[in-house]
């Protein structure tokens, strides 16, 4: 039902008709408002102009659906506590990753001040191997999410299944160790220096191959 017109009791004939056209013909819009800003239930192809206005650092159209979803879901949280590591808990969280985050404070004897250890185990492609360009992304997100002051060391843990007959496990089978330097602190590295979007990184245990 078209809503009252607001017109000055002197409007001429051709704007009351105006007016009356105009509120019939947007009255057949639709306008699903609550499902537009759902994360659950917002279109898969408007998604991307959802974590747009909910300002998220990090987006990939080829993440799963179920990963854009949550990262969605989790954008208003994180943007509150942005700086803090529950955010970086958070936005992990909705990678679908299992992680375990231990603070200089935390460790015996303490670490250097302003420092973090990430412990983290990533869903693989089905072939027990997350994607380098997931990895890529869960970086990016803990750098952009973390306290400006505070650097972090990255370990991964892959997962790959296996098992007899009917029977499968998760185990554990590669870790890699890579410790971030903030770009702004670093001295520029070496030509054959091994790099990750502009920070050096070192590795130690068993080298995990990042590339395709």
């Amino acid at each position: 039902m078209p809503s009252p017109p607001i017109l000055p009791p002197n409007s001429t004939a051709l704007e009351l008709a105006t007016d009356l056209l105009a509120a019939q013909r947007l009255g057949d819009i639709g306008s699903p408002l609550r499902t537009l800003w759902s994360a659950q239930d917002c279109p898969a192809d408007l998604l991307p102009w959802l974590a747009w206005a909910l300002s998220i650092d990090e987006w990939d159209p080829a993440w799963p659906e179920a990963t854009r979803r949550a990262r969605v879901a989790q954008a208003i949280a994180v943007q509150r506590r942005k700086g803090t590591f529950d955010s970086v808990r958070r936005v992990i969280t909705a990678f679908g990753g299992n992680l375990a985050l231990r603070e200089w404070w935390q460790t015996s004897p303490p670490g250097t001040p302003h420092t973090f250890d990430v412990i983290l185990s990533l869903p693989g492609d089905g072939t027990g191997a997350p994607a380098a360009s997931l990895v890529d992304a869960v970086i990016s997100e803990i750098t952009a999410t973390k306290p400006l002051r505070s650097h972090f060391t990255f370990t991964l843990a892959q997962r790959a299944q296996g098992g007899v007959g009917l029977r499968a496990v998760s185990r554990p089978v590669t870790y890699a160790r890579l410790a971030l330097a903030s770009p702004a602190d670093a001295s520029p590295p070496p030509d054959n220096a091994l790099t990750l979007r502009g920070m050096p990184l070192s590795l130690s245990g068993e080298i995990l191959t990042l590339g395709a």
